[in-house]
């Protein structure tokens, strides 16, 4: 007993040990490459104009700060962002359960929900801005079109792969469909929708800047395409960078929600 109580501490520790291993590595990489990207920029191996550099990009972001420029455009992005993922949980969630209720709708809607699906979302922007005008809704808008209709081809996938035994037995008792969705389905697909929310959280980011290249005067996709326009590539490397640090933090967000699910259920 003693025994197995000191190779399950032993585990612990060697667990813990390769966690905080891996996370120094991590650091240290991302410090390495922009030392070696900073360092090639003041030798002239690339291009400082066009590839600009860390300390070009720190301050930049510190200019704009200080006069309050990029925190408009950052929560600018960040407000469309979560607005259009909101948007496309709902909607991809209730979609999937009406089509899940009725087959023949979901049999008659499957092929041209694939079509919309496989349509490149960026072809819609103009067409957005000629019948919603350059605002804000065009942008969610575009940003929803990009992850509804996958967000619903994949929830109704799982719905189909429900535990049947548990929706006969509802059945056998005298349960309704209804009884079956808010009983089984929905409490059996919480992974699966959480897991689909982690991509969305990315799909929606990727909407947003692309509403933005085209119908914004605010936020980090505006600030990207002017940039370009102007030459001035600190202003566009600048807001790829935080763009990076965005996505990386509405994911985590999202994954502290799956593990805040996970302690609950157990």
């Amino acid at each position: 007993m003693k025994n197995e109580l000191n190779n399950h501490q032993n585990y612990i520790k060697q667990y813990h040990f390769k966690k905080r291993l891996i996370r120094v590595e991590q650091i240290f990489l991302l410090f390495f490459l922009l030392g070696m990207w900073e360092f090639s920029s003041r030798v002239g191996w690339l291009n400082a104009f066009i590839f600009s550099s860390p300390s070009r990009i720190i301050s930049c972001a510190f200019h704009m700060a200080v006069d309050g420029t990029l925190f408009t455009h950052i929560g600018t992005t960040i407000l469309e962002t979560i607005l259009s993922f909101l948007i496309v949980t709902v909607i991809g969630i209730l979609a999937a359960v009406i089509l899940w209720m009725f087959r023949s709708l979901s049999e008659v809607l499957e092929p041209y929900l694939v079509m919309l699906n496989s349509l490149p979302k960026s072809a819609l922007a103009p067409v957005l801005i000629v019948w919603l005008g350059n605002n804000m809704k065009t942008i969610i808008v575009a940003a929803v079109s990009v992850a509804i209709f996958g967000s619903i081809i994949t929830l109704y996938a799982s719905f189909r792969e429900v535990d049947q035994d548990k929706l006969k037995l509802i059945r056998i008792l005298g349960g309704t469909r209804l009884q079956a969705m808010t009983k089984v389905l929905l409490p059996g697909s919480i992974p699966v929708i959480i897991s689909n929310m982690k991509v969305n959280i990315g799909l929606c980011l990727v909407g947003v800047i692309i509403g933005e290249f085209l119908a914004s005067k605010q936020g980090l996709g505006y600030l990207i395409i002017y940039g370009s326009q102007v030459f001035k590539m600190d202003w566009v490397m600048m807001s790829i960078v935080i763009l990076c640090i965005v996505a990386m933090c509405l994911y985590q967000f999202v994954n502290l929600l799956e593990k805040s699910y996970i302690k609950r259920i157990r």
